[in-house]
């Protein structure tokens, strides 16, 4: 037997089997699933939603067509985030058309400041919806990294941001509809709450669940 083939011999006599990694995109959607629902919940137990604010989602195109925005970013955003916590599962394609359709997303409520995709109304304003938008998202960021808990980013503080600013922007996604509608208000008191939580995924990342960058 040829030394090489003692060597193969040698280095393979010790192996053990081991359990396939999980689907990561099946897990980012399990991951999407709970969180929306833990979002609506926690939002419709402190208090009820805007009366027509459905009605709207029916009734005015441009309010849909925001919406939607807003769930295709939040998901690809949250795709991005899990993909980049396995080696080579990302590819910068998919990373950038998620950055670019949450930045579409966020710049339609700026568009709104002059033109509004709904008649401003202090209909259905909810006392402490800042709070609440930033409070919402801290489960769902928290439950990530226990998703993720066994995976292995290269890129840990990205990756922890991704998931702070998927975990984030869906409470203040749900808090369009729950809340008043005034663009001003939307951004000041729902979109940057829900952008903060991108800092406790990085202080998460930076302290706690994963290794710092060059460990």
């Amino acid at each position: 037997m040829s030394s090489r083939e003692d060597l193969i011999s040698a280095l393979s006599s010790d192996l053990q089997s081991v359990r396939p990694v999980v689907n990561i995109d099946l897990m980012a959607a399990a991951w999407l699933v709970l969180s929306a629902l833990y979002v609506v919940a926690a939002t419709h137990w402190f208090g009820p939603i805007r009366p027509n604010a459905f009605s709207q989602l029916a009734a005015e195109p441009r309010f849909l067509v925001e919406t939607l925005c807003g769930v295709a970013a939040i998901t690809l955003t949250a795709f991005t985030a899990f993909r980049a916590a396995i080696p080579g599962a990302l590819t910068s394609r998919f990373a950038i058309v998620a950055l670019v359709l949450m930045g579409v997303w966020l710049a339609c409520y700026g568009i709104g400041l002059v033109s509004p995709a709904l008649e401003p109304s202090m209909l259905g304003k909810r006392a402490h919806c800042i709070w609440e938008t930033f409070v919402y998202g801290l489960p769902p960021v928290l439950l990530a990294f226990v998703f993720t808990r066994r995976l292995y980013p290269l890129q840990p503080l990205q990756t922890a941001m991704a998931f702070g600013l998927a975990a984030g922007m869906i409470p203040a996604l749900y808090m369009q509809i729950a809340c008043m509608y005034v663009p001003a208000h939307l951004l000041q008191f729902h979109i940057l709450p829900g952008l903060m939580v991108v800092f406790v995924g990085a202080t998460i990342a930076r302290f706690g669940r994963y290794p710092r960058s060059g460990d």
